[in-house]
């Protein structure tokens, strides 16, 4: 069997070259191979419908790779430079048509030879996107963003890292940004079973893992909608009383979480691990129970502090939440979104409002043909006036009822299509 070489790329040569390809072929193969880890077939055959550029991510029929914000601008900007010219990403330079993966090959190739990379393959540029991440984080999340299975990661891989082992733990100097609709999404798989209520337990209500395995029933009122701890009393959330109630009706202990077997309460290293293989099964794997906690504190301030800002500025954006509340955009957007699916704000283009303050999107039209059929004709100002939002917002529901038919656009002034 033909030995696994893994040559690592001297970096500084790996820029140059990169700057040196900054518009051209060559240069869009060598970023997906080195910074986001793709083979060869990959490349060939990735189309922009796989690139995902509002939450950073490549997303493949095996996996879905993260990218870095510098390479998600890049990528856009190479396609805007094509105008939308073809669906697929790379092209060849000279007729911008799908290129083989034979001339992937050799473009690669030649572009790391002009910078002294000789010994250097396409698949060593992957290979050395696993050890970078393999030098940042476990061996779950490098699987699951790279497609390599776990034996293989030690196999191959372990001897090149400075430990020589692929790490288990996490390592990461800030707090995780959470996917917040990933983590819904899970809550609502797992629901009642133990690992379930314990993420709804951390996530929503920030409790402790050793407050959770200690949690009996005689501490949870379920007809007041509270739970009452030995330091303080708190109001359960709508998702945690539903699956504490469904959990309570096959109650047969004192204890809320009991073993299977024994019926026995778990104990926190049990516990703790069968919630982190929830965690990573469901794509969650650089989020610890802590991670939760932390950010049901700074969500449940944070919540507050969007509700204040919209009341005092009557809409807010993502980029506004952004500085507000100090958060990436995807965490910006995951919390915006999850607003609005609880029903505290209504999202009409990229503005978000209130909900009870404007017209909700699906009572636009019925309300604008409502008030043109009574008064004849609108202008821009009228319509936002009445749907409760900003004028600009109004442009691209206008536009839409224009180009359905339903409208009449004469200068500034809005009314009903006549009957021929």
């Amino acid at each position: 069997m033909q030995e696994y070489v893994v040559n690592r790329p001297d970096e500084g040569a790996m820029e140059r070259v990169l700057r040196k390809n900054s518009d051209n072929a060559a240069g869009v193969i060598l970023r997906l191979a080195w910074q986001a880890g793709l083979l060869r077939d990959e490349i060939q055959r990735l189309t922009w419908a796989q690139i995902d550029f509002l939450d950073q991510r490549i997303t493949l029929p095996d996996r879905a790779v993260p990218i870095s914000e510098e390479l998600a601008d890049w990528l856009a900007e190479l396609r805007r430079s094509r105008n939308r010219r073809s669906e697929v990403v790379v092209l060849s330079d000279r007729d911008q048509k799908p290129l083989t993966p034979q001339s992937i090959s050799r473009l690669a190739r030649t572009a790391l030879d002009k910078e002294g990379q000789t010994a250097i393959r396409l698949i060593d540029l992957r290979h050395d996107f696993i050890l970078r991440q393999l030098e940042e984080h476990d061996w779950q999340y490098v699987s699951r963003i790279t497609g390599v299975e776990a034996a293989a990661l030690n196999v191959h891989f372990a001897g090149h890292l400075k430990e020589k082992k692929v790490s288990t733990r996490i390592h990461r100097d800030e707090p995780a940004q959470i996917d917040e609709f990933a983590l819904w999404k899970l809550l609502q798989t797992e629901r009642a079973t133990p690992a379930g209520v314990t993420l709804w337990l951390t996530w929503q209500m920030g409790l402790r893992l050793e407050e959770i395995v200690g949690l009996t029933w005689d501490q949870v009122d379920l007809k007041g909608e509270r739970l009452l701890l030995p330091d303080r009393e708190m109001a359960l959330t709508s998702g945690v009383h539903g699956v504490l109630k469904e959990l309570s009706a096959a109650a047969e202990s004192e204890f809320v979480l009991t073993t299977p077997r024994s019926g026995q309460p778990y104990d926190r290293t049990r516990l703790s691990k069968l919630v982190r293989g929830v965690l990573i099964r469901g794509g969650l794997d650089n989020v610890t129970l802590r991670d939760l906690r932390l950010d049901c504190d700074i969500r449940v301030g944070g919540e507050n502090q969007v509700i204040a800002y919209v009341r005092r500025r009557q809409s807010v954006t993502r980029n506004e939440v952004m500085e507000l509340l100090g958060v990436s955009k995807t965490t910006a957007y995951n919390r915006l979104k999850q607003m609005v699916r609880r029903g505290k704000l209504t999202q009409i283009g990229a503005r978000y409002y209130l909900r009870e303050a404007v017209v909700p999107p699906e009572r636009q039209e019925t309300v604008i043909l409502e008030y043109l059929s009574k008064e004849g004709f609108a202008y821009r100002q009228d319509i936002a006036r009445i749907l409760r939002i900003d004028p600009r917002q109004c442009r691209p529901i206008l536009q839409r009822m224009v180009a359905a038919g339903q409208i009449v656009q004469e200068r500034q002034r809005y009314t009903l299509k006549r009957e021929a």
